[in-house]
């Protein structure tokens, strides 16, 4: 693109987000730490998903010595239904980190900002241009897009060069009088109009410079290589109850899910079946000798690189003390305090289920004493 060709394409561009930009409450705020939020928060998550987390997040941690100084358990919890935890582990420990070395600031350094715990190239630069007005171009999903069809690249947008690829024609073309906004103005033009599918050509601000419009190949790019289907897990799970209680436990602090509370179960080997599968691995998570009472429910949930398969069991005691073996802590709670622990996607899924489960035999146990 010629220099006269991208200004007049930045003027394009800013003129339409100044005039149709979203209100969004991280964009009403000039406070680094909240746009840090967002940012980590806005990772593989819709807008219209993430704007009620970041609300109720900053509202219980609205600097980074709350962050800081806050129970990990709450910081989850807060976190609960956002997925991939991990970005919130690491926020906390990047929070801590920005109390003991800068004294709550959020470093303008970019190389310091970057060696904190989550921060990649894309919040690097996302956090520096609108928060600093570093003149670094942010590039995602919605970036690589338009890029693609802009300047009709036919690099796959999810390939293992893709981010080398398509950083410098987006350093190129960055309006460095503006870093923040054309940064936001440019994944507001992938995710409102240069869509997937379907792109809106008739009132994209960037039709008059798009080689794949006046090509007309937006529908074949982005180019995408085609993913392998992932493999399903297999997983029993138990509902183990002893009296009124249910047990629960908590995961380790890293890994999948990590600092998650639920309920104990693992995969179920070839050959196994999944009631038996529930038996051996409580026994060997928590030292206890169960016997399912009932196959409660069945549920699928996807992560990002296996699906699982969960097969649920209603399970009483037969003996045992509880002894952890994987899990790094346990309780036994009433049914209905589990709402107060943060749960992974997959078990709240069945959650409802069991707490109608629980409701069912209360009445029952109740109508028998009435007798």
């Amino acid at each position: 693109m010629t220099p006269v060709a991208k200004k007049r394409f930045h003027a394009s561009l800013l003129g339409w987000f100044d005039a149709h930009r979203r209100s969004m409450p991280w964009r009403d705020t000039a406070d680094p730490f909240a746009i840090w939020v967002s940012e980590v928060m806005l990772q593989q998550t819709r807008v219209e998903a993430v704007i009620p987390y970041f609300l109720r997040f900053m509202a219980a941690f609205p600097t980074p010595a709350a962050l800081a100084r806050a129970d990990s358990f709450d910081v989850l919890k807060q976190w609960e239904g956002l997925g991939y935890y991990a970005r919130a582990r690491n926020l906390q420990k990047a929070a801590r980190r920005v109390m003991d070395e800068w004294g709550g600031e959020v470093p303008v350094d970019r190389a310091i900002f970057r060696s904190l715990p989550g921060v990649g190239p894309y919040i690097e630069a996302a956090v520096g241009s609108i928060a600093f007005g570093v003149p670094v171009a942010a590039v995602d999903g919605n970036v690589k897009r338009v890029i693609a069809r802009l300047l009709k690249m036919e690099v796959p947008v999810n390939g293992p060069r893709a981010h080398a690829a398509f950083a410098a024609p987006a350093d190129d073309l960055l309006c460095r009088a503006r870093p923040g906004d054309w940064n936001q103005a440019m994944m507001e033009l992938g995710a409102r109009i240069c869509t997937p599918r379907h792109p809106d050509c008739g009132r994209c601000p960037a039709a008059a410079f798009c080689i794949a419009r006046k090509e007309s190949c937006t529908d074949r790019l982005p180019v995408r290589l085609r993913k392998k289907r992932p493999p399903v897990r297999r997983v029993a799970v138990g509902a183990v109850i002893r009296g009124n209680r249910l047990l629960i436990c908590r995961r380790p602090e890293t890994g999948l899910l990590g600092g998650l509370w639920e309920l104990p179960g693992g995969t179920i080997e070839k050959g196994e079946l999944a009631s038996g599968a529930c038996v051996r691995e409580i026994r060997e998570e928590v030292n206890l000798r169960v016997e399912p009472v009932c196959h409660l429910a069945s549920v699928r949930h996807a992560y990002t690189h296996f699906t699982a398969a969960i097969d649920v069991f209603v399970c009483r005691v037969v003996s045992g003390r509880v002894r952890l073996r994987g899990p790094t802590d346990f309780a036994w709670i009433q049914p209905s305090r589990w709402v107060q622990y943060p749960f992974p996607g997959a078990n709240r899924l069945f959650m409802p289920t069991l707490m109608a489960y629980f409701e069912t035999q209360n009445t029952k146990q109740n109508d028998y004493q009435r007798r």
